[in-house]
């Protein structure tokens, strides 16, 4: 397993820190904790590392109604009870009701896997330390069949946060640990020429400084991220918008073409624009 390395891939711009953080984690054989402002790449990271490494994929999306049974498995015993009244053959075989959880496939696995278990945080506080023994142990007792799975490989694990609730410190403890910090400048060009390669020197220039003046706006209820930004390019490419019409001096047109790309709501729109025209009229005085 330490023999895996990741370094990104040509769609994944990722930084020495974070292909620092895999491997670790790789070496380490604990999950990586991975947060970070949505829109950083968190749940698209362990899709590049599985793509990179040439690993199946277990994606695990937790919601608020999930429970931890569910990512080892469930008992249908409704399906088993009507099936028994039609008189089904089936119902003598309880395993014919049991349904696979995302561990559970990813531990069935015949190649070592990635197991992605998305947005932790959505769930309930002890949704986490429920999954304690299982990640420790790799191996779950199965009561209605009475069998004990086993994982044929570990699965390099990756676990996302939005950081919506604190998560347990003894589930901390068994995980290393990575913050994706925003891209700077630079590596953000570097992710916008991976997804546009061949883009006007000037248009990039011109959208990525537009990009950071909103979100160094201060006061945005929702600062724009980077899949955002991507889309926002999209967009300027589709419409032809020529790159001098990103740096308008018109008060009047203070709010990037296409701003619905950047901006989500009506108070970050009017924020924008009454501190970018007091701005401008500032350097008039």
């Amino acid at each position: 397993m330490s023999d895996l390395r990741f370094s990104g891939t040509d769609q994944y711009i990722a930084t020495p820190d974070l292909n620092m953080a895999v491997n670790a984690a790789i070496t380490l054989a604990r999950p990586l904790l991975i947060k970070g402002e949505p829109g950083t790449g968190k749940t698209r990271l362990a899709q590049e590392v599985a793509a990179a490494l040439g690993r199946p994929l277990h994606e695990w999306h937790v919601k608020s109604t999930s429970k931890a049974q569910q990512g080892l498995y469930e008992y249908d015993a409704v399906s088993r009870l009507r099936d028994s009244q039609l008189g089904d053959a089936r119902v003598a075989d309880i395993r014919n009701y049991i349904v696979r959880g995302k561990l559970w496939e990813a531990f069935d696995s015949e190649q070592q896997p990635v197991l992605l278990i998305d947005e932790i945080d959505k769930a309930d506080i002890e949704f986490p330390n429920d999954l304690l023994r299982e990640l420790d142990r790799m191996e779950f007792y199965v009561y209605e069949t009475r069998e004990l799975v086993k994982a044929r490989h570990r699965p390099i694990i990756i676990i996302t946060s939005n950081n919506e609730k604190e998560l347990p410190d003894a589930f901390l403890r068994r995980c290393f640990f990575h913050y994706i910090r925003f891209p700077d400048p630079e590596t953000m060009a570097r992710i916008v020429e991976a997804h546009y390669p061949g883009l006007r020197r000037e248009l990039l220039a011109e959208a990525l400084a537009a990009f950071f003046q909103v979100r160094e706006t201060p006061g945005l209820k929702k600062k724009p991220s980077t899949s955002e930004l991507l889309d926002w390019i999209k967009l300027l490419l589709a419409e032809e918008i020529p790159p001098e019409a990103l740096r308008s001096e018109d008060p009047k047109k203070a709010i990037p073409p296409l701003y619905g790309a950047l901006l989500k709501n009506e108070q970050d729109v009017h924020l924008f624009e009454q501190l970018l025209f007091l701005h401008r009229r500032g350097g008039r005085a």
